[in-house]
């Protein structure tokens, strides 16, 4: 009995003195920003994305990092706040990440897609009712907080919110108004070793960030026939002194996903998940940059 009491007082003191000096560390360490560093990210397709550290801007008296990329996004639907983040800033509280115009690409970009969708179902049955019209605001927060500092296990932060506001119109009269909001939080959840094209790399932080999103809504159906669209989670894995090397993600529809399951409407394919894994980088070091 007393050998596993004392078993277990040292597993207590090792994780609470694991946790304290992962506490001691900066978010820096996690993501990297020298001048002339790359990361080469391909994803579950074999599509390849290359961005590299540059030449920092300053905005309205603050200095912002920025990343370059060798391709342009083609369609935003495909859009990942980890991926491809343009200017962001390190602090004593962390990394932000300034993604506000990228996130209102994207959300449109959805709305557009599955009004496409919508409409093709809807001239199977009647062209002329096809001729329908939508609009869609969206106030996104211009700053998401990847990581916070400390860095600490199961310590949840708020990362980003966003509103929307989607309105379908039939013959110029509003027929359906929706208000998302959309709250993101983050919490690093775990230790782990994440194996990619790259390397093996061991204790990266395993981080998950969950979106709930609620909606009020002035439709045709009412809240008790709608489906809610509840919570995702996209993971997101840091190694140490080399950044992001894996994320998986993946998304809901915002509008088909809340008509009821009885209406029996054609519904697009499920958005797939989203991997992408570190192919290959380098790192500069702070004395490259400084020559």
């Amino acid at each position: 009995m007393l050998k596993k009491l004392s078993t277990f007082l040292i597993f207590l003191l090792v994780f609470s003195f694991s946790v304290t000096l992962l506490g001691n560390e900066s978010a820096t360490k996690y993501f990297p920003s020298t001048l002339g560093s790359y990361w080469v990210y391909e994803d579950q397709d074999g599509n390849e994305l290359t961005r590299r550290a540059v030449e920092g801007e300053e905005i309205a008296g603050e200095t912002y990092h920025v990343f370059d990329y060798e391709s342009e996004l083609e369609d935003w639907t495909d859009y990942s706040i980890f991926i491809r983040p343009s200017l962001y800033q390190m602090s004593d509280k962390g990394i932000t990440l300034v993604v506000g115009d990228e996130v209102e690409k994207a959300i449109k970009a959805r709305f557009a897609k599955e009004m496409e969708h919508l409409r093709k179902i809807i001239e199977l049955d009647d062209p002329d009712a096809a001729n329908f019209t939508y609009e869609v605001k969206t106030e996104a927060q211009d700053e998401f907080h990847l990581l916070s500092t400390p860095i600490t296990l199961n310590e949840e932060w708020d990362a980003n919110q966003i509103k929307v506001n989607f309105k379908l119109f039939f013959e110029g009269t509003e027929q359906i108004s929706i208000d998302y909001t959309i709250l993101e939080s983050g919490i690093i959840s775990g230790i782990e070793t994440v194996e990619t094209s790259a390397g093996t790399f061991e204790d990266c932080l395993k981080v998950e960030y969950r979106t709930e999103t609620t909606v009020e809504q002035d439709s045709v159906f009412s809240p008790e026939e709608t489906n809610p669209l509840g919570e995702t989670v996209k993971t997101v894995w840091f190694a140490p002194n080399v950044g992001i090397v894996k994320v998986k993600q993946k998304s809901r529809h915002l509008f088909f996903d809340l008509i009821p399951e009885e209406e029996d409407l054609l519904m697009p394919a499920e958005p797939k998940e989203k991997i992408f894994e570190l192919k290959k980088y380098e790192i500069k070091s702070d004395a490259a940059e400084a020559k």
